[in-house]
Protein backbone atom coordinates (compact mmCIF):
# COMPACT_ATOMS: atom_id res chain seq x y z
CA UNK A 1 0.00 0.00 0.00
CA UNK A 2 1.42 3.09 -1.10
CA UNK A 3 2.57 5.46 2.07
CA UNK A 4 0.92 8.92 2.39
CA UNK A 5 3.17 11.77 2.62
CA UNK A 6 3.90 15.65 1.81
CA UNK A 7 6.61 16.70 -0.08
CA UNK A 8 8.79 19.48 1.49
CA UNK A 9 10.77 21.32 -1.31
CA UNK A 10 13.80 22.92 -0.34
CA UNK A 11 14.93 26.33 -1.64
CA UNK A 12 15.59 27.12 -5.26
CA UNK A 13 19.11 25.32 -5.72
CA UNK A 14 19.16 22.32 -3.83
CA UNK A 15 18.08 19.88 -6.06
CA UNK A 16 17.16 17.40 -2.96
CA UNK A 17 13.67 17.22 -1.22
CA UNK A 18 12.34 15.20 1.65
CA UNK A 19 9.31 13.68 2.53
CA UNK A 20 7.39 13.99 5.69
CA UNK A 21 4.55 12.21 7.23
CA UNK A 22 0.75 13.53 6.82
CA UNK A 23 0.32 13.27 10.27
CA UNK A 24 3.06 15.28 11.50
CA UNK A 25 1.95 17.84 8.63
CA UNK A 26 -1.58 17.85 10.09
CA UNK A 27 0.03 18.64 13.40
CA UNK A 28 2.89 21.71 12.37
CA UNK A 29 -0.56 23.13 10.59
CA UNK A 30 -2.58 23.49 14.07
CA UNK A 31 0.68 24.67 15.76
CA UNK A 32 0.88 27.81 13.37
CA UNK A 33 -2.16 30.51 14.77
CA UNK A 34 -0.61 30.09 18.43
CA UNK A 35 2.30 30.57 17.18
CA UNK A 36 1.01 33.90 15.80
CA UNK A 37 -0.76 35.10 18.47
CA UNK A 38 2.09 33.89 20.59
CA UNK A 39 3.44 37.42 21.08
CA UNK A 40 0.26 38.84 22.74
CA UNK A 41 0.83 35.83 25.56
CA UNK A 42 4.25 36.29 26.14
CA UNK A 43 3.68 40.06 26.56
CA UNK A 44 0.74 39.49 28.53
CA UNK A 45 2.65 37.63 31.07
CA UNK A 46 5.75 39.85 30.86
CA UNK A 47 3.75 42.71 31.33
CA UNK A 48 -0.03 42.19 33.47
CA UNK A 49 0.14 38.55 34.64
CA UNK A 50 3.60 38.29 35.91
CA UNK A 51 3.59 41.67 37.84
CA UNK A 52 0.32 41.01 39.42
CA UNK A 53 1.38 37.92 40.59
CA UNK A 54 4.51 39.43 41.86
CA UNK A 55 3.26 42.17 43.53
CA UNK A 56 0.77 39.45 45.60
CA UNK A 57 3.85 37.73 46.65
CA UNK A 58 5.06 41.09 47.72
CA UNK A 59 2.18 42.05 49.70
CA UNK A 60 3.20 39.12 51.85
CA UNK A 61 6.81 40.88 52.69
CA UNK A 62 8.18 43.19 54.31
CA UNK A 63 10.95 44.93 52.43
CA UNK A 64 12.30 48.15 52.32
CA UNK A 65 13.33 47.65 48.41
CA UNK A 66 17.03 46.92 49.22
CA UNK A 67 18.17 43.42 51.03
CA UNK A 68 16.23 40.89 52.04
CA UNK A 69 12.66 40.50 52.58
CA UNK A 70 10.21 39.53 55.68
CA UNK A 71 7.84 37.23 55.42
CA UNK A 72 4.67 38.86 57.22
CA UNK A 73 1.38 37.01 55.86
CA UNK A 74 -1.51 39.71 55.45
CA UNK A 75 -0.19 41.87 58.45
CA UNK A 76 0.06 44.64 55.16
CA UNK A 77 -3.45 44.16 54.34
CA UNK A 78 -4.78 44.34 58.23
CA UNK A 79 -3.02 47.48 58.39
CA UNK A 80 -4.41 49.23 54.94
CA UNK A 81 -8.07 48.21 57.01
CA UNK A 82 -7.04 50.65 60.00
CA UNK A 83 -5.14 53.04 58.49
CA UNK A 84 -6.97 56.77 58.40
CA UNK A 85 -5.03 57.80 55.34
CA UNK A 86 -6.07 55.00 53.58
CA UNK A 87 -9.65 55.74 54.21
CA UNK A 88 -9.17 59.09 53.42
CA UNK A 89 -7.26 57.64 50.01
CA UNK A 90 -10.33 55.77 49.22
CA UNK A 91 -12.77 58.50 49.75
CA UNK A 92 -11.01 60.82 47.90
CA UNK A 93 -10.94 58.79 44.50
CA UNK A 94 -14.39 57.82 44.84
CA UNK A 95 -15.18 61.34 44.64
CA UNK A 96 -12.57 61.54 41.40
CA UNK A 97 -14.39 58.42 40.10
CA UNK A 98 -18.09 59.49 40.78
CA UNK A 99 -16.98 63.43 38.99
CA UNK A 100 -15.40 61.52 36.32
CA UNK A 101 -18.54 58.78 35.56
CA UNK A 102 -21.19 61.17 36.07
CA UNK A 103 -20.57 64.46 35.00
CA UNK A 104 -17.57 63.82 32.17
CA UNK A 105 -19.32 61.01 30.68
CA UNK A 106 -22.69 63.14 29.81
CA UNK A 107 -21.14 66.55 29.37
CA UNK A 108 -18.98 64.48 26.69
CA UNK A 109 -22.00 62.92 25.36
CA UNK A 110 -23.98 66.44 24.73
CA UNK A 111 -20.85 68.57 23.42
CA UNK A 112 -20.74 65.26 20.81
CA UNK A 113 -24.08 66.03 19.96
CA UNK A 114 -23.81 69.49 19.46
CA UNK A 115 -20.77 69.10 17.61
CA UNK A 116 -22.35 66.34 15.17
CA UNK A 117 -25.35 69.00 13.98
CA UNK A 118 -25.86 69.71 10.26
CA UNK A 119 -24.28 72.87 9.47
CA UNK A 120 -22.62 74.04 12.18
CA UNK A 121 -19.41 76.16 11.20
CA UNK A 122 -16.20 75.20 12.29
CA UNK A 123 -17.09 71.91 13.54
CA UNK A 124 -13.54 70.46 12.45
CA UNK A 125 -12.06 73.09 14.73
CA UNK A 126 -14.21 72.49 17.41
CA UNK A 127 -13.09 68.51 17.04
CA UNK A 128 -9.57 69.35 17.25
CA UNK A 129 -9.71 72.08 20.08
CA UNK A 130 -11.93 69.02 22.22
CA UNK A 131 -9.36 66.67 21.74
CA UNK A 132 -6.04 69.23 22.62
CA UNK A 133 -6.09 68.32 26.09
CA UNK A 134 -5.92 64.83 25.89
CA UNK A 135 -2.10 65.15 23.55
CA UNK A 136 -0.44 67.27 26.30
CA UNK A 137 1.16 66.29 29.20
CA UNK A 138 -0.48 65.67 32.43
CA UNK A 139 2.38 67.48 33.79
CA UNK A 140 1.89 70.31 31.66
CA UNK A 141 -1.41 70.56 31.96
CA UNK A 142 -1.02 70.05 35.79
CA UNK A 143 2.07 73.09 35.97
CA UNK A 144 -0.34 75.45 33.37
CA UNK A 145 -3.59 74.69 36.05
CA UNK A 146 -1.34 75.44 39.18
CA UNK A 147 -1.22 79.24 37.75
CA UNK A 148 -4.87 79.43 36.92
CA UNK A 149 -5.80 78.49 40.51
CA UNK A 150 -2.81 80.74 41.94
CA UNK A 151 -4.94 82.43 44.99
CA UNK A 152 -3.13 86.25 44.55
CA UNK A 153 -2.36 86.23 40.47
CA UNK A 154 -4.73 83.30 39.41
CA UNK A 155 -6.48 83.84 35.88
CA UNK A 156 -9.81 82.00 37.15
CA UNK A 157 -9.96 84.03 40.57
CA UNK A 158 -9.36 86.85 37.87
CA UNK A 159 -12.05 86.05 36.26
CA UNK A 160 -14.66 85.06 39.37
CA UNK A 161 -13.71 88.63 40.89
CA UNK A 162 -14.47 90.07 37.43
CA UNK A 163 -17.94 88.80 36.77
CA UNK A 164 -19.39 88.66 39.77
CA UNK A 165 -17.32 90.17 42.78
CA UNK A 166 -16.68 87.47 45.12
CA UNK A 167 -13.56 87.31 47.11
CA UNK A 168 -10.57 84.84 45.73
CA UNK A 169 -10.89 81.56 46.77
CA UNK A 170 -7.87 79.60 47.98
CA UNK A 171 -8.31 76.88 45.30
CA UNK A 172 -5.19 74.73 46.39
CA UNK A 173 -5.18 75.50 49.87
CA UNK A 174 -8.35 74.79 51.06
CA UNK A 175 -9.07 71.00 51.53
CA UNK A 176 -12.67 71.50 49.73
CA UNK A 177 -12.15 73.67 47.20
CA UNK A 178 -8.36 71.30 46.39
CA UNK A 179 -10.42 68.80 45.60
CA UNK A 180 -13.03 70.76 43.17
CA UNK A 181 -9.92 72.30 41.45
CA UNK A 182 -8.75 68.29 41.06
CA UNK A 183 -12.68 67.46 39.23
CA UNK A 184 -12.37 70.72 37.33
CA UNK A 185 -8.65 69.31 35.87
CA UNK A 186 -10.52 66.03 35.01
CA UNK A 187 -13.08 67.42 33.92
CA UNK A 188 -10.87 69.71 31.23
CA UNK A 189 -8.80 66.37 30.41
CA UNK A 190 -11.38 63.98 29.86
CA UNK A 191 -13.87 65.51 28.07
CA UNK A 192 -12.64 66.32 25.07
CA UNK A 193 -11.15 62.66 24.39
CA UNK A 194 -14.35 61.54 25.01
CA UNK A 195 -16.20 63.30 22.39
CA UNK A 196 -14.39 62.11 19.97
CA UNK A 197 -15.59 58.45 20.57
CA UNK A 198 -19.20 59.79 21.26
CA UNK A 199 -18.62 61.70 17.85
CA UNK A 200 -17.36 58.19 16.29
CA UNK A 201 -20.82 56.63 17.33
CA UNK A 202 -22.92 59.07 16.13
CA UNK A 203 -21.21 58.64 12.77
CA UNK A 204 -23.22 55.20 12.27
CA UNK A 205 -26.82 56.00 14.01
CA UNK A 206 -28.92 55.90 10.86
CA UNK A 207 -30.38 58.98 9.33
CA UNK A 208 -33.29 57.95 8.92
CA UNK A 209 -34.17 57.46 12.73
CA UNK A 210 -33.89 60.95 13.16
CA UNK A 211 -36.55 61.83 10.48
CA UNK A 212 -38.87 58.97 11.81
CA UNK A 213 -38.80 61.41 14.82
CA UNK A 214 -39.09 64.01 12.76
CA UNK A 215 -42.31 62.65 11.20
CA UNK A 216 -43.47 61.83 14.80
CA UNK A 217 -42.89 65.55 15.96
CA UNK A 218 -39.93 65.00 18.49
CA UNK A 219 -38.40 67.83 19.38
CA UNK A 220 -34.59 68.11 19.60
CA UNK A 221 -34.77 66.95 23.28
CA UNK A 222 -36.59 63.89 21.93
CA UNK A 223 -34.58 62.86 19.39
CA UNK A 224 -32.15 62.70 21.79
CA UNK A 225 -33.73 60.88 24.36
CA UNK A 226 -35.18 58.21 22.03
CA UNK A 227 -32.73 58.32 19.28
CA UNK A 228 -29.20 59.00 20.14
CA UNK A 229 -29.32 57.53 23.91
CA UNK A 230 -30.72 54.07 23.15
CA UNK A 231 -28.22 54.07 19.94
CA UNK A 232 -25.11 54.64 21.34
CA UNK A 233 -25.65 52.30 24.60
CA UNK A 234 -22.71 50.32 23.65
CA UNK A 235 -19.89 53.51 23.13
CA UNK A 236 -21.35 54.99 26.81
CA UNK A 237 -20.62 51.49 27.81
CA UNK A 238 -17.27 51.65 26.55
CA UNK A 239 -16.53 55.39 27.76
CA UNK A 240 -17.77 54.77 31.12
CA UNK A 241 -15.82 51.61 31.76
CA UNK A 242 -12.34 53.60 30.66
CA UNK A 243 -13.36 56.97 32.20
CA UNK A 244 -13.91 54.62 35.44
CA UNK A 245 -10.52 52.51 35.16
CA UNK A 246 -8.62 56.31 34.59
CA UNK A 247 -10.08 57.78 37.27
CA UNK A 248 -9.57 55.02 39.65
CA UNK A 249 -5.86 54.92 39.08
CA UNK A 250 -5.29 58.88 39.40
CA UNK A 251 -2.14 59.93 40.72
CA UNK A 252 -0.93 62.99 38.49
CA UNK A 253 -3.38 65.85 39.26
CA UNK A 254 -3.49 65.81 42.66
CA UNK A 255 0.66 64.84 43.06
CA UNK A 256 1.54 68.03 41.19
CA UNK A 257 -1.40 70.31 41.77
CA UNK A 258 -1.53 70.35 45.86
CA UNK A 259 1.08 67.34 46.42
CA UNK A 260 -1.67 64.83 47.93
CA UNK A 261 -2.86 68.32 50.58
CA UNK A 262 -3.46 70.10 52.00
CA UNK A 263 -3.00 67.69 54.50
CA UNK A 264 -3.95 64.63 52.84
CA UNK A 265 -7.39 66.18 51.57
CA UNK A 266 -6.81 65.55 47.76
CA UNK A 267 -4.94 62.03 48.00
CA UNK A 268 -6.02 59.48 45.73
CA UNK A 269 -5.17 55.79 46.11
CA UNK A 270 -2.50 55.35 43.70
CA UNK A 271 -0.80 58.75 45.32
CA UNK A 272 -0.84 56.60 48.04
CA UNK A 273 1.07 53.79 46.65
CA UNK A 274 3.53 55.91 45.57
CA UNK A 275 3.93 57.67 48.87
CA UNK A 276 4.23 54.18 51.17
CA UNK A 277 6.87 52.62 48.25
CA UNK A 278 9.39 55.64 47.39
CA UNK A 279 9.30 58.21 50.26
CA UNK A 280 8.43 56.02 53.23
CA UNK A 281 10.17 52.81 51.51
CA UNK A 282 7.69 50.30 52.56
CA UNK A 283 7.53 48.84 48.94
CA UNK A 284 5.11 45.76 50.98
CA UNK A 285 2.76 47.99 51.96
CA UNK A 286 2.42 49.41 48.94
CA UNK A 287 2.10 46.36 47.18
CA UNK A 288 -0.80 45.52 49.65
CA UNK A 289 -2.81 48.70 48.53
CA UNK A 290 -1.99 48.43 44.49
CA UNK A 291 -3.23 44.81 44.44
CA UNK A 292 -6.24 45.73 46.72
CA UNK A 293 -6.86 48.21 44.12
CA UNK A 294 -6.53 45.96 41.36
CA UNK A 295 -9.27 43.54 43.24
CA UNK A 296 -11.66 46.15 43.31
CA UNK A 297 -11.32 48.06 39.80
CA UNK A 298 -11.35 44.22 38.50
CA UNK A 299 -14.37 43.39 40.61
CA UNK A 300 -16.18 47.04 39.88
CA UNK A 301 -15.32 46.44 36.17
CA UNK A 302 -17.19 43.31 35.54
CA UNK A 303 -20.02 44.95 37.42
CA UNK A 304 -20.22 47.85 34.93
CA UNK A 305 -19.76 45.51 32.11
CA UNK A 306 -22.48 43.30 33.13
CA UNK A 307 -24.80 46.69 33.67
CA UNK A 308 -24.17 47.60 30.40
CA UNK A 309 -24.61 44.17 28.88
CA UNK A 310 -21.04 43.99 27.58
CA UNK A 311 -20.78 40.29 26.03
CA UNK A 312 -24.30 39.28 25.99
CA UNK A 313 -25.59 38.48 22.62
CA UNK A 314 -27.94 41.07 22.45
CA UNK A 315 -25.56 43.96 21.82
Amino acid sequence: MAETSTILRRPSGDRKSRTLPAGRTRQHSRLVPYLFVSPFYVLYVLFLLGPTVYAFWLSLHEWAGIGPSTWVGLSNYTRLFRDSSFHGAVTNTLWYVAASVLVVTPLALVIATALNTRGLRGRDMFRVGYFLPMVLSPVVVSLVFTIIFDQNFGLLNAVLRGLIGIKPVNWLGAPNWAKVAIVIVLIWRWTGYLVIYFLAGLQSVPRDLYEAADIDGAGAIGKFRSVTVPMLKPVTAFVAITVFIGAAQIFEEPFILTQGGPGESTMSVAYFIYRAAFEREDFGYAAAAGFLLFIVVFVLTRVLAHFFGIGREDH
